[in-house]
């Protein structure tokens, strides 16, 4: 079959591999130059299947209200206008509240952990069928806590983990210092932590577009400089998809016998032209890549530093730190004083862990960090939409959230799967999925 993919983001190049694979004939569109120039750029370059926790719990209402108050805190809700774009960011926000409850976060919890696990072991596939070199690192992931309240929730969190599969382990500070011996910095300040041996760390970035020149040379064809101007409907669906060459200003119309759209947070605006209305909003997310100075003391493991919610992963000789969620429309702007706020944030927190190891100097200051914002694709439970729309021959992938690098191989074949006529191997409620289907049965009562 032809299937044409819109965006070249991890998730959008994975599912061309996947297809490429089952014999399909594939285009990518995407308005950039390359592969994962967007959300896929920058991130924390985690692998974590043990830290698939939706944003929305029991207390995220309460913090989140506190947290608005601050330029740096991890989730800062901004509102719109209540027209546009406003009213989709009040649907969004409505729907994560009714998600803030145990039942809805255990829920959510074991559909991410199973779309995660999927996902890590179709990575090991391609990476050992494709030799790609990402900066990969298979040392785990930890997370350390700051305060013992902090860390008994850690506790209750790893053995939730454990029900659905993951040894996310909890451990005393001793023994995080022997997994991790650069937590010697702050030693004096953790109380405990967790930590998974089977998550991993790379670059997305380096990964994907690696990946999108082993689909180049399998025979997908890329389109790149193409803005996405339409999706054109007819009787059975979309029959065409208009696209404009940046570089001619000319139009053209593509046909294909399935189309589908993983275009991240753009995803949902472009889905609403043709009826498909899903609660995709944009979380504006950050990151820092710093020159690491002193690589015997700069850390080997990722982590997450549970007191400020970034994350932080050694790719080669930099040190990449993201966090924060910025919920307020689709700016990528890092020049306004909040985005100059959060992005000190993420300098300074090196500094206190890690000081001097990293060169943290501000461009003003003759130093050259790579400070990055993106646009986290994110849904109220965290749970991408994977499936068939209701117009035909229009699928969507999208709304990973800040789990896109995690998700996004097991994604891509499960898309794959889907258009090719067979059922990914887990247990998932696929987006479009017929209700009396025995494997959505088998979902809901397992």
């Amino acid at each position: 079959m032809k299937i044409t993919i819109l965006g070249a983001g991890i998730i959008g190049i994975s599912t061309a591999w996947h297809l490429a694979e089952r014999g399909h004939e594939v285009t990518v569109v995407d308005r950039q130059p390359d592969a994962a120039l967007e959300t896929s750029f920058a991130n924390a370059a985690q692998i974590s299947v043990s830290y698939c926790e939706p944003w929305a719990n029991r207390e995220a209402p309460l913090k989140a209200l506190k947290w608005m108050f601050s330029k740096e805190a991890p989730l800062l809700f901004r509102p719109q206008l209540p027209i546009g774009e406003g009213f989709h960011q009040y649907r969004w926000g409505l729907e994560f509240l009714a998600n803030c409850n145990d039942t809805a976060f255990e829920r959510n919890v074991q559909q991410l952990v199973a779309l995660g696990s999927y996902s890590h072991a179709a990575l090991k596939d391609v990476v050992a069928a494709t030799g790609i070199v990402y900066n990969r690192l298979e040392k785990g992931i930890a997370h350390f806590y700051l305060d013992q309240k902090s860390f008994d929730d850690a506790g209750r969190a790893a053995a939730l983990m454990a029900k659905y599969g993951v040894n996310r382990r909890v451990v005393s500070k001793e023994e995080l210092l022997k997994i991790e011996p650069a937590f010697q910095l702050f030693a004096n300040q953790i109380v405990g932590g967790t930590y998974t041996a089977s998550d991993e760390s790379g670059d997305a970035r380096v990964f994907t577009q690696e990946l999108a020149q082993r689909c180049a040379a399998r025979g997908v064809q890329f389109l790149w400089n193409h803005d996405v101007v339409s999706l054109n409907a007819a009787d059975d669906g979309i029959d065409t998809v208009a696209v404009r060459n940046r570089t001619t200003g000319r139009n053209e119309a593509l046909s294909a016998d399935h189309f589908v759209v993983a275009m991240g947070s753009y995803t949902a605006p472009l889905l609403r032209t043709v009826g498909v209305n899903l609660p995709i909003y944009p979380g504006k997310g950050y990151s820092a890549t710093f020159q690491i100075l002193k690589p015997e003391l700069a850390p080997q493991v990722s982590f997450i530093d549970d007191s400020v919610k970034c994350a932080v992963s050694r790719l080669g000789d930099q040190l990449r730190i993201a966090g924060t969620i910025e919920v307020g429309g689709y700016s990528l702007d890092l020049d306004g004083s909040l985005a100059r706020a959060r992005c000190a944030m993420l300098a300074r927190r090196v500094e206190t862990l890690f000081p001097g190891v990293c060169d943290t100097r501000s461009v003003e200051e003759g130093g050259n960090p790579n400070y990055w914002t993106g646009l986290r694709p994110a849904t109220p439970t965290n749970i991408p939409y994977i499936g068939k729309t209701k117009v035909g021959k229009l699928w969507v992938n999208a709304g990973h959230g800040t789990l896109g690098w995690t998700h996004g191989a097991g994604s891509g074949k499960a898309m794959a799967e889907l258009i090719s006529g067979r059922q990914p191997a887990m247990k998932f409620g696929f987006y479009g999925m017929d209700e009396r289907s025995a494997s959505w049965a088998s979902l809901k009562h397992a």
